[in-house]
């Protein structure tokens, strides 16, 4: 049958196979650079041929850019092979992510739940104010309990499914049950605003599925066929709406690799594709396991590293490929050494031809970046951050503004900022006020807090002119309570935001030795020269270098990768709060590492690493243990940082 379709030329076995069937449930257990989104998008078209009308199909992501692409792909086919249908042409199939799906369900249905066609939908920051105003009425202090602590509570339960009055009535601890009485205020709000948050495009998806009948049989009769991109990333909320919308004809097929499922911190639940078969009986399982991306050492490493997690689908992927070269590893004596290794080394695949974009440099943790960008920056090499720089982030502009304001009391912009950052109470009018000079004209409570302030502020400004610049970081962090604050809040981000603040301490340590006024002022002109040529970098520079976490990379790839920090509490990651390493999570996350090169990896790790001001000997990686000695060949340490080192690397890895 497949010779006769041309639509299936050029495809693989496993990949004509899962474009062919099309009844019952199917699941397409993907390898990296497998092909998926071509098997995905043939099928749609093979939908088609076979009588299915475009509207009756639907296809789900989770990123924009992804449905765009995917949105491209089969609108291009769909021209190629009907070109000259116009009922196909004039009704293209539903390509979407899940929120834009929940936005378009729940503006068609809106009368069901009572909400206007055109409701608000909140940001991050609209739903930050709305919380913070939801403690004040339940009549706690959000001094207290963070805002952004209590929304990532309220987030994570509507990612699970859980509505307010049962998450309320199970709450086992006093924050839950602050979180409890405020999500019941924070629902007020949003319902007196005619407003849905984020995670409400699809709770509420799901309760107008679940609860109407009517509304549900017709969006099963309009979407026969559904497809979900990434399966492996969906939680309990997007697995539950694509069961109910997959009727009992069950026409579902899922594209995912639990190998990939690096989110779980999100949400992301690896039982949906686990147990996919016992929801979804006679399930057709696929495997695409032939990679068209890498090379067969990439391959061979990443499948050695990857085949240690319990948790998984068992899998074969190999390439037709070339073998290619071996993975390089390097050690550097410091961070330092290790980041301008990384430097020196892309300067050389751009002098030999490589395209400046053809090559990544991924890191565990967004704090690593600050001494690559600087390496880069001092070897002149283009290149972009895909992220926030270090020095724009919010919490390492506000450890900066305490330091400003505590040489400059003038400076308004840095008293705005950190007045009430982290709350301590004082609002808007008391900060005119006190910027205006009119401290006479406050009452009896905002004198009180005012003065707490300028109590920080004056130890801050003592600690500056006498003590070392990473002892002043270090004490801002603690004075100001943004740390504890940070850690009050608990989420990966916050956890983050701490790490940043650990390396800029680490910065500052640079600076150690000099007079401590003179230490801040060139700290402070590091980060604003940093800031500028950062800017003019990304205006220039198009073509060039990428810097990322790997998180951020998923789903790109490129012909060079760098793998850095490699390092055992680094990567794998140890969790500030608890210490504690998801070591199967860690792994798929060094895997999707690994599989976004084409062309040649390089591993690298420091023996010493700087860290909140102190250096860390360091362990290398655990995971460089599973590598085959045959498919790594040492770098010879190069440049000033390695001449000057001095020493001798010797690498175990068996």
């Amino acid at each position: 049958m497949s010779e006769d379709l041309p639509y299936t030329k050029g495809l693989n076995e496993p990949q004509k196979e899962a474009v062919l069937y099309t009844e019952g449930p199917l699941m397409i257990l993907a390898g990296a650079g497998s092909g998926k989104t071509r098997a995905i998008t043939h099928r749609i078209v093979h939908l088609i041929h076979r009588g299915v009308a475009p509207h009756n199909i639907l296809a789900v992501t989770f990123t924009n850019k992804a449905a765009k692409e995917m949105r491209e792909r089969v609108i291009a086919l769909t021209k190629k092979y009907f070109p000259s249908d116009r009922a196909v042409i004039d009704s293209y199939p539903v390509v979407t992510t899940f929120h834009s799906l929940g936005v378009r369900i729940l503006r068609e249905f809106h009368n069901v739940l009572g909400l206007p066609r055109h409701f608000t939908i909140y940001d991050k920051s609209d739903s930050q104010k709305a919380v913070k105003l939801s403690i004040e009425k339940a009549g706690y202090n959000p001094k207290e309990f963070e805002p952004r602590r209590i929304l990532s509570i309220i987030s994570r339960a509507k990612g699970e499914a859980i509505t307010s009055a049962t998450f309320k009535d199970k709450a086992d601890s006093f924050p839950e049950q602050v979180a409890g009485e405020v999500w019941e205020k924070y629902e007020e709000i949003l319902k007196a605003e005619h407003a849905l948050d984020f995670d409400d495009l699809l709770a509420k998806t799901l309760r107008l599925l679940s609860e109407n009948a009517s509304v549900r049989e017709t969006l099963q009769q309009r979407y026969k066929f559904i497809h979900v991109d990434e399966f492996q990333d969906t939680n309990k909320v997007q697995f539950l709406i694509m069961k109910l919308l997959a009727d009992d004809n069950h026409h579902i097929c899922v594209v995912g690799d639990i190998d990939q499922n690096i989110y779980s911190w999100r949400g992301a639940d690896i039982k949906n594709v686990l147990q996919f078969e016992k929801n979804f009986p006679q399930t057709k399982t696929i495997l695409l396991e032939e990679n068209y991306r890498s090379t067969q050492t990439i391959i061979a490493v990443s499948n050695e590293i990857i085949k240690k997690n319990r948790n998984r689908v068992d899998k074969n992927v190999f390439t037709n490929n070339h073998k290619g070269e071996k993975v390089i590893l390097y050690a550097g004596m410091t961070g330092y050494d290790e980041a301008e290794y990384v430097a020196m080394t892309a300067q050389s695949l751009i002098r030999d031809g490589a395209d400046p974009a053809s090559i990544a440099v991924l890191y565990r943790t967004n704090f690593q970046s600050r001494s690559l960008e600087e390496a880069f920056l001092n070897f002149e090499i283009p290149y972009q951050l895909l992220g926030t720089k270090f020095f724009e982030r919010k919490e390492v502009k506000d450890v900066l503004s305490y330091l400003r304001l505590a040489l400059n009391p003038g400076s308004n912009a840095d008293l705005a900022r950190v007045i009430n950052t982290p709350a301590r109470g004082i609002g808007k009018v008391t900060m005119l006020k006190v910027i205006e000079g009119k401290r006479a004209d406050l009452n009896k409570g905002a004198t009180a807090k005012v003065a707490v302030f300028d109590e920080i502020m004056s130890d801050i400004t003592k600690t500056a002119t006498e003590k070392p610049l990473s002892d002043t970081i270090k004490f801002i962090m603690k004075c100001s309570g943004l740390e504890a604050s940070l850690k009050e809040e608990g989420t990966e981000e916050a956890l983050e935001r701490i790490e940043n603040l650990r390396e800029l301490v680490t910065l500052a340590g640079r600076f150690d030795d000099t007079e401590p006024n003179e230490a801040v002022e060139q700290l402070l002109e590091t980060a604003a020269l940093q800031s500028d040529q950062d800017e003019l970098k990304e205006k220039e520079e198009q073509n060039a270098v990428r810097l990322m976490t790997v998180h951020a990379a998923k789903g790109l790839e490129f012909s060079y990768v760098f793998i850095t920090g490699l390092e055992e509490g680094l990567f794998p990651h140890e969790r500030l709060d608890d210490g504690r390493i998801d070591k199967e999570e860690e792994r798929r996350l060094f895997y999707v590492a690994l599989t976004r090169a084409e062309k040649k990896i390089f591993l690298s790790y420091a023996h010493i690493r700087t860290i909140f001001g102190q250096q860390k000997v360091n362990l290398p990686s655990s995971f460089l243990n599973d590598i085959s000695r045959e498919h790594v060949e040492n770098a010879e340490p190069e440049g000033e940082g390695g001449k000057n080192s001095g020493y001798e690397t010797t690498i175990y890895l068996d």
